[in-house]
């Protein structure tokens, strides 16, 4: 899972949470940054200035790494047609929304 919020950067930024409780093995948890990191890594110029926090869901470290990227593939999808989504419509107030998104 991963929330999102528009940021003033111009480009995207990505904060991770896998806790002891959701991931047990340290060596899962890390394994499971790698991808993320390297899956942003090569998506982040189709990606909008957004701040990510993707949190860890119990049982992802059962899956193996080819599955992992191909969900985060998707996660980063929906965030692109979230982001253009709400750039071209306003809210109910009139104005821009600048809530936070959860993917």
């Amino acid at each position: 899972m991963a929330l999102a919020s528009p940021n003033a950067l111009g480009h995207p930024r990505l904060g991770l949470i896998f806790s002891k409780k959701n991931v047990r093995r340290a060596v899962d948890r890390n394994r499971l940054k790698r991808i993320v990191r390297d899956s942003i890594r090569l998506q982040q110029q189709r990606l909008p200035a957004v701040d990510i926090v993707v949190l860890a869901r119990r049982g992802v470290h059962e899956l193996d790494n080819a599955t992992v990227h191909r969900q985060l593939q998707g996660m980063w999808r929906r965030l692109e047609r979230e982001a253009s989504k709400s750039a071209r419509e306003p809210d109910r107030h009139g104005t821009r929304s600048e809530d936070t998104h959860r993917i």
